[in-house]
């Protein structure tokens, strides 16, 4: 039956009615694709637990969302975006408090009924619920992310996830800001039950009513320090934060409460954190603060602890930087890359690939498994085309392992996905992407034998790193056809895709490339023909700079660990093993022939080339490898070297700083000269593309942070050092010369 009170039904997206004496309350905010948490949704909902509470016919409440495939995507963050001060936020923080307080005191059991995204404020909201139900729907997932953002969960997620879970488990969620998928939040203790999306609803009525009428107990075995002995077991912190903590410590703490205990597996906690965030991200090591002091000093102080600490996060420059990253990728999602919003994109049923490598093979797993289409694979022979399946189903058995696949469902998506020596198969795709060798001519010969058994609307995309698009499309019956679709490697795992658009290539085909990228789970920019593009161009300089510092004898392992001091995930060295030194080598004469001597590579590395060391790949470059994980510097690359192994050491701010600013300095080039299509698409590139240290935003914040002025004097200083290839971009002295930055018009 309908609430007698009709007024307050709807406000702030909430509405209520009642079934068979349970309350159901529907969160489904108005014009908005997903629901938010903020002051006013809170104070709405409380309102209507009142109500509940009032109405002698309710007996329990069931909290669902009216979206389709959403349950609370977090908080609003434009809104906290509008405060002005710490103690506003933090003011904010102390009323979610007191509201889910009030909501974990509620006189009458409360059921959560989760569908779709449950995350940051919308879990710490099911969190002051008695008991949680999700659907098992790939759409559902829960967590905590707001470190991503440089903040921490500020409605009582710290508090009240370590107690329901254990500390481990909790701190593994929260300094990650990973997701979880239902299954893992079931076997967590994060909720209570997973049931089928159509019987979600009636399954929480039943449950809310049984929790009533007390013939349903929930009994929660994890409470505080004595949670983490039971969650022993459990895999430790996940990610970037792998084996943060010690097991053994965090048993013996637990076990005897001991102080002592408590106090050293906090403090190696923290030097563990600090090891992989450098000090660069000061919202994890807060969160460690703050769960740490509700573990010693009870909820009530942990609570004060989150809310300051939130608010003093907010206005924090990373927190600023992170949120704009967020809001940047968040807007890249609803463009299609043309100039025509409106423009639909056509649909890609099956996807051809060319060449059976390493790239072809990650990019038939993301097009055969994330996008879920029919792909065929041709290489020039058996054994490439069996490599690329062993990749993608290598790629399978991880996620078997980790269990966010059953071995069936593996088999299924793995069966998507057929390669062969031959174009059978080729005369219904919508879409080839070619990943062959780096050779204008081959890649010529590939566009006509592709054109020749293809119909007339497929589109030709090259996964090229280099070579311009425009030149590939020369040899096209169908010039308008032809993109870039430049994918990073392994790409199974790196999120960005980078879209390369030549003057003849037609909307359509950018609008439906866009469409494929974010299908298959990546963030997509797109940006204008050239040598190099975006990503590769101001790679080359950067690398470069650091072989000039190898020429000048600096020490390989201080080199690197300079730019991972500066924010680099890792050095420059270890990422020329990675990409393998052959290519950076054959890279070096494209974008010296198209930029001149600024991009003329040192001849250092010509000796370590001729002595067969390519990397990773071979098990030898400047690293040694033992089955293809990094060992030490090989002492003897410093015979290939100049200076030999009598190395210098150079001021490691100066090495990063220069390295650094060769990559800023050519993406402030590539805006000016129309590659990028605005600054902050070379953000996002650069961060998502090649690792450019988060924190700071992308070369473009920085360059802002730094002030233009600022950096035309640094390169300046470098230019008269060490000639031409720190010449300022013109782009930057125009910026100079108007006073403005780059994100001013």
């Amino acid at each position: 039956m309908a609430t007698k009170q009709e007024a307050v039904e709807a406000k702030q997206g909430l509405s209520y009615d009642v079934t068979n004496g349970v309350a159901v309350i529907t969160v489904d905010q108005p014009g908005a694709p997903v629901n938010t948490l903020s002051p006013d949704v809170g104070t709405a909902f409380s309102e209507l637990l009142v109500q509940a509470e009032r109405d002698p016919e309710v007996k329990a409440v069931v909290f669902i969302s009216g979206k389709k495939d959403n349950f609370v995507a977090g908080a609003n963050i434009d809104f906290l975006q509008t405060l002005k001060t710490p103690a506003d936020v933090e003011a904010i923080s102390r009323g979610a408090h007191e509201q889910f307080d009030r909501l974990e005191a509620f006189s009458k059991p409360v059921v959560a009924a989760i569908h779709g995204a449950c995350l940051g404020g919308g879990l710490e909201w099911v969190l002051a619920c008695h008991y949680r139900i999700v659907t098992d729907s790939p759409k559902s997932v829960v967590g905590l992310p707001e470190t991503q953002l440089g903040l921490i969960p500020g409605a009582g997620g710290t508090q009240r996830l370590p107690a329901l879970i254990g500390a481990e488990a909790a701190l593994d969620l929260i300094l990650t800001g990973k997701n979880v998928k239902p299954s893992k939040a079931k076997k967590l203790g994060i909720v209570d039950e997973v049931v089928p999306v159509p019987m979600l609803k009636d399954i929480a009525l039943k449950r809310a009513a049984e929790l009533a009428a007390g013939t349903l107990k929930v009994e929660r075995s994890h409470q505080g320090f004595k949670a983490v002995a039971q969650s022993g077991k459990k895999k430790g912190i996940a990610g970037i934060f792998q084996g943060l903590i010690n097991k053994d410590l965090w048993k013996e703490a637990a076990l005897e409460d001991n102080p002592l205990g408590r106090k050293v597996m906090f403090d190696q906690a923290k030097k563990q954190l600090l090891k992989k965030t450098r000090g660069k991200y000061p919202a994890q090591e807060k969160a460690l603060q703050v769960i740490r002091v509700g573990l010693e000093s009870g909820r009530k102080a942990g609570l004060d602890a989150e809310a300051k600490a939130f608010g003093e996060l907010v206005f924090t420059d990373v927190s600023r930087r992170l949120v704009e990253i967020f809001f940047a990728t968040t807007a890249l999602k609803k463009e299609n890359g043309t100039s025509n919003p409106n423009l639909k994109p056509r649909e890609v049923k099956k996807v051809g690939v060319l060449g059976g490598g390493l790239m072809g093979g990650g990019i038939a797993y993301v097009a055969g498994v994330l996008q879920g289409v029919p792909v065929r694979v041709k290489d020039r022979d058996d054994a490439g085309a069996g490599r690329a399946l062993k990749q993608v189903q290598t790629v399978l058995d991880e996620r078997v392992k980790r269990r966010s696949l059953t071995r069936l469902e593996s088999n299924a998506k793995l069966s998507n996905i057929t390669a062969g020596t031959d174009y059978s198969g080729f005369k219904s795709v919508d879409l080839v992407i070619e990943a062959v060798f780096e050779d204008l001519k081959l890649k010529h010969q590939v566009i006509a034998e592709v054109e020749a058994v293809t119909g007339e609307n497929t589109i030709f995309a090259s996964n090229t790193s280099s070579l311009p698009i425009g030149e590939l499309a020369k040899g096209s019956k169908r010039p308008s056809q032809v993109i870039g679709m430049h994918y990073f490697s392994p790409v199974h795992k790196m999120p960005l895709l980078e879209i390369i658009t030549h003057p003849g290539t037609a909307e359509w085909v950018t609008a439906t490339c866009v469409d494929v990228g974010k299908k298959q789970g990546k963030t997509v920019i797109v940006v204008n023909d050239g040598p190099g593009f975006y990503t590769s161009r101001i790679l080359a300089p950067y690398m470069n700079e650091a072989a000039y510092l190898l020429a000048e004898g600096a020490d390989i392992v201080q080199l690197d660990k300079a730019l991972v001091d500066f924010g680099f995930p890792v050095g420059p060295i270890t990422l020329l093993d990675e990409v393998g030194i052959d290519v950076a080598q054959k890279v070096g004469p494209i974008m010296e022939a198209a930029f001149g001597k600024r991009m003329a590579a040192p001849k250092a590395l010509e000796g370590v080339v001729s002595d067969g060391r390519l990397g990773r790949k071979t098990n030898k470059g400047f690293y040694l490898y033992e089955n293809g994980k990094k060992k030490e510097v090989d002492p003897q690359v410093y015979l290939l070297l100049p200076h030999g192994k009598d190395r210098k050491s150079l001021d490691a701010a100066e090495m990063a700083e220069r390295v650094a600013l060769q990559m800023v300095n050519e993406a402030i080039r590539c805006l000016g000269e129309g590659v990028l299509r605005s600054a902050r698409d070379g953000d996002v590139g650069a961060i998502f593309g090649l690792g450019f240290p988060p924190f700071l935003g992308g070369p473009f914040r920085y360059a802002d942070a730094l002030g233009p002025a600022n950096l035309l004097r640094k390169l300046e200083h470098y230019q008269d050092k060490y000639g031409e290839r720190f010449t300022p971009a013109p782009l930057l002295v125009e910026k100079v010369r108007a006073g403005k930055g780059f994100y001013e018009s």
